[in-house]
């Protein structure tokens, strides 16, 4: 039996939480935090069970968003989501990309309010980077996925297709 060597000792784990803590953090992070390809195939499906909020500027909006997602930025967000969302909603908020804070502080007006909320990671840039359909005000775009974020058709290194429908090769 190949058992594997145990590595040397590493500057990076000098200061580590223990296996149970980086599972609770992790844990915490899945209960706030959503991908595109999750939320895209929640969108897919007959009843995604929330609703999807861009919370960009007029400006980003006019540029594209993603198909059903609902426009409130998010300075607008403590003074409108009441009148625009049903009290307890499930929320997934997203905003530029995983450059911007955007929806970080956007998730958490939605939480001071009373929903239960998810943010997008990677934002309305991975939306599209990943391939996925937009919508702009001529009409729905799609950009050829993006190979560093995104499986290529052929698969990685032009390998077989496991399942086409994964968009994440995580």
């Amino acid at each position: 039996m190949n058992e594997t060597p145990t590595p040397a000792a590493s500057a990076l784990f000098e200061h580590v939480a223990a296996p149970a803590e980086a599972a609770a953090h992790f844990r915490g992070r899945l209960a706030v935090e959503s991908d595109v390809s999750d939320v895209a195939a929640a969108l897919a499906g007959p009843e995604p069970g929330f609703v999807l909020v861009d919370t960009r500027s007029d400006a980003a909006w006019a540029q594209g968003r993603v198909p059903g997602a609902i426009h409130l930025p998010g300075r607008r967000i403590a003074a409108e989501a009441a009148e625009r969302i049903p009290a307890g909603t499930p929320v997934v908020v997203y905003c530029w990309g995983p450059g911007c804070n955007g929806a970080t502080r956007a998730a958490l007006e939605f939480a001071l309010l009373g929903h239960p909320v998810k943010e997008m990671l990677g934002g309305f840039e991975y939306w599209v980077r990943e391939g996925f359909v937009y919508e702009t005000a001529e009409g729905l775009a799609q950009s050829p996925a993006d190979a560093l974020t995104n499986v290529a058709p052929a698969g990685l290194a032009g390998g077989p297709v496991v399942d086409p429908g994964i968009a994440c090769a995580c």
